[in-house]
């Protein structure tokens, strides 16, 4: 006779079901800011004339919809409906739920409003000022507590493999976010970062690999091992592969960040580490595309008919190449190529549409059924969507990778007199502009997908009845357990702290070993006696840059090739980035590079440049900035900027914020009048002037063998 006592529970499918709108709503708003993006990039009319809506502004827009919106609220959805059910209790605190939730879609509304207004750090993926990090940071631990709290109260005894990578994305995340947003704030929206140059590079990329590796692959890859099985019914292929997967996978990647920076001033040493941990990547991600798609064994039958098993495979498959591809973008001679690319462009985007996307989208139509007690209003209208999507993928995907080469190509190629063939970085411009118009249209192929899933969605959820509580029932975790005997592993799952410690050490190690020494040992960032802090209208003309956004298609980082040195003049020094809080090297040549630009033009040719792009470069693809020849600065603020840079260790004199104004007027003045020689009359205290003198100061101060 059994004795079991079991406990009557239930699972709230409510906030699941918020999450899951969340994530289709802000999903289609990011994919159209996307859409938008692309088409500025061949019809910069698309810029709609105003600073709100102009590429540089738009396009962190994009990226943090995307990755903290559509995915986010993914993750959460799918976390919420998991984790309850793996361990057979409801989640620990509702009300913590619910405070995640209205606090995740605030944090949004807040990025939504600050970026286009050009509240903006600049760092890739970090983006959002303190404030708002502050918030991100409360409502992160309070999704953590949550977490934690669910398993300790939990009705199952072991952790299943999901599980093990939730917990390792909390644990990561926060690490990464709370290093990376280490800033001394000047006023409510403004700060600076308290690191500089070299080490702002490299502690930026060690989060921003890593937000990839942590928020877009490690809770996917949770999913994954939860929402396959499910759909496949089938059991995961091997419990053994998923150990050594998960293991090898947290801790090769925190290794990986510095193969963003290849070829860069970053010190020798931290880019061979991480090229050869890039190189090892390939193993463990590989080892979870195998897990997942033999998972399938079987049941390769049903791919054909259901959508959901689409999505997952394209999606598991895209994961598989995006993981193959970054390794070897990570080697220095396929860096050399690909690096200011749209290479980059394109590998993004195959993980982020095609992983991210479509498994997304592969656990909504599995999912949005059973919180409505029904069934998928359209099946036909989800297969739809998945050859659409898979088509927007292809367009998006292909003229990237052909824009890539044709770029590269044409850049380094010399004629018979060893002079450049391609001189003007424009010429490569127009010929990319055909991949960007197919770029643009797969792009929106993809986004109809979403707004067919959308309707598929709410038909869907009109047909049925939504369960706000489901109800389950499960005996009580007893704490007599004869473990003798038992796998080592099986035994840290039922330890879910000391679990958590675990992967705490595994993801520490790799950041660590990195960024202290670059931080600490001095001769990693040899100084340059000649290279002073930046004069108050160059910082206020510098920030001013950032807000605008021009480091999304202008980099300052000239790479030791002959073919860059010939076209844009001495390669960058370390020490010439020591005052650059944040460091501008850019990911992206959408336009050439300007590390050298300074005292290569009069004062005027960049005024006409930036009221109109294309009276001074015919066939440019870069926006108008009328407006910054009529704007008046605002410098009430530049005494706290220059006392909170003396905090961060720039040296300017004691009292310097009292003169500083006087020493901002007196080259404004300057500028002003230079324009004036030139035919231009201009206010001095206008956006142009402050944006000028930060232009003509970049990379003045060393002696440089520039060719132009």
């Amino acid at each position: 006779m059994n004795d079991t006592i079991l406990e009557r529970f239930h699972y709230d499918n409510k906030i699941v079901k918020y999450f899951g709108a969340a994530t289709i709503i802000w999903g289609l708003i990011g994919m159209l800011v996307g859409v938008l993006a692309a088409t500025q990039l061949f019809l910069p009319e698309a810029n709609l004339g105003n600073p709100y809506t102009t590429f540089g502004r738009i396009r962190p827009l994009h990226t943090n919809a995307v990755i903290f919106a559509f995915v986010g609220n993914a993750i959460f959805a799918g976390v919420y409906y998991s984790m309850p059910r793996l361990l057979k209790t409801p989640m620990w605190n509702e009300t913590l739920s619910w405070f995640h939730f209205w606090g995740w879609q605030l944090i949004i509304v807040a990025a939504a409003i600050t970026l286009p207004l050009g509240l903006t750090t600049s760092k890739e993926y970090a983006e959002l000022e303190w404030p708002i990090d502050i918030a991100i940071a409360i409502v992160w631990v309070a999704f953590g507590a949550n977490m934690i709290g669910t398993l300790i109260k939990r009705r199952e005894r072991h952790m299943y493999v999901a599980i093990w990578f939730y917990l390792a994305s909390f644990v990561t995340v926060a690490v990464l976010h709370i290093f990376n947003s280490f800033e001394l704030p000047v006023n409510f929206w403004k700060s600076y970062s308290a690191y500089a140059g070299v080490q702002d590079a490299l502690v930026q990329w060690w989060y921003g690999h890593n937000a990839v590796a942590f928020f877009l692959t490690t809770p996917f890859l949770g999913l994954m091992y939860y929402f396959l099985p499910k759909a496949a019914n089938r059991p995961v292929y091997s419990y053994k592969l998923s150990i050594v997967h998960f293991w090898s996978l947290i801790f090769i990647y925190m290794w990986a960040g510095p193969h963003h920076l290849l070829y860069t001033a970053l010190p020798e040493w931290a880019q061979v580490l991480g090229t050869a941990f890039s190189v090892m990547l390939i193993a463990p991600s590989w080892g979870g595309m195998v897990n997942g798609l033999l998972t399938l064994r079987g049941a390769w039958d049903r791919v054909r008919e259901e959508p959901v098993l689409k999505f997952m495979v394209v999606a598991i498959t895209a994961y598989g190449m995006a993981t193959f591809e970054g390794p070897m973008l990570s080697l220095k001679n396929v860096n050399a190529i690909a690096h200011y690319t749209d290479w980059i462009v394109a590998h993004v985007h195959i993980g982020g549409l095609g992983w991210n996307g479509f498994l997304t989208f592969g656990m909504l139509y599995w999912m949005w059924p059973r919180l409505f007690n029904t069934s998928i209003y359209s099946k036909k209208l989800a297969n739809t969507h998945f050859w659409i999507g898979t088509l927007g993928i292809l367009f998006y995907a292909l003229p990237m990778y052909v824009a890539a080469f044709t770029q590269f190509l044409m850049l380094r190629e010399f004629d018979e007199m060893g002079r450049l063939a391609y001189g003007n970085f424009l010429q490569t411009v127009v010929e990319l502009v055909p991949m960007y118009m197919l770029r643009a249209f797969g792009g929106l192929l993809y986004l109809s997908g979403a707004v067919m899933m959308m309707y598929n969605m709410y038909k869907t959820a009109q047909k049925g009845v939504f369960q706000k509580y489901e109800e389950d029932q499960a005996p009580a975790l007893t704490k007599s357990y004869n473990a003798t005997g038992e796998f080592w592993h099986r035994a840290w799952e039922r330890k879910p702290i000391f679990f958590t410690v675990l992967s705490t050490i595994a993801i520490a190690i790799g950041g660590a070993i990195e960024i202290i020494p670059t931080i600490l040992i001095k001769s990693n960032v040899p100084t340059i006696s000649s290279v002073k802090p930046y004069t108050p209208l160059e910082l206020e003309g510098r920030d001013l840059y950032i807000a605008n956004g021009c480091v999304g298609c202008h980099s300052q980082m000239i790479r030791p090739f002959r073919f860059e040195t010939e076209r844009y003049g001495e390669y960058s020094k370390a020490g010439e980035f020591v005052y650059d809080r944040p460091f501008l090297w850019g990911s992206k040549r959408t336009g050439p590079d300007l590390h050298r630009i300074g005292g290569k033009y009069p004062d005027s040719w960049h005024y006409f440049h930036m009221e109109d792009p294309r009276s001074m470069s015919p066939g440019s693809l870069m926006p108008p900035y009328p407006w910054m020849t009529t704007n008046l600065m605002d410098y009430s603020d530049l005494p706290a900027k220059i006392r909170t840079l003396q905090k961060l260790g720039v040296p300017y004199p004691e009292g310097y914020d009292q003169q500083a104004m006087q020493e901002l007027d007196e080259q404004a003045n300057q500028i002003a009048e230079n324009l004036k020689e030139s035919g231009v009359e201009v206010l001095p205290h206008t956006e142009i002037v402050a944006l000028i003198a930060y232009l003509q100061r970049l990379g003045t101060d060393i002696k440089t063998s520039a060719s132009n």
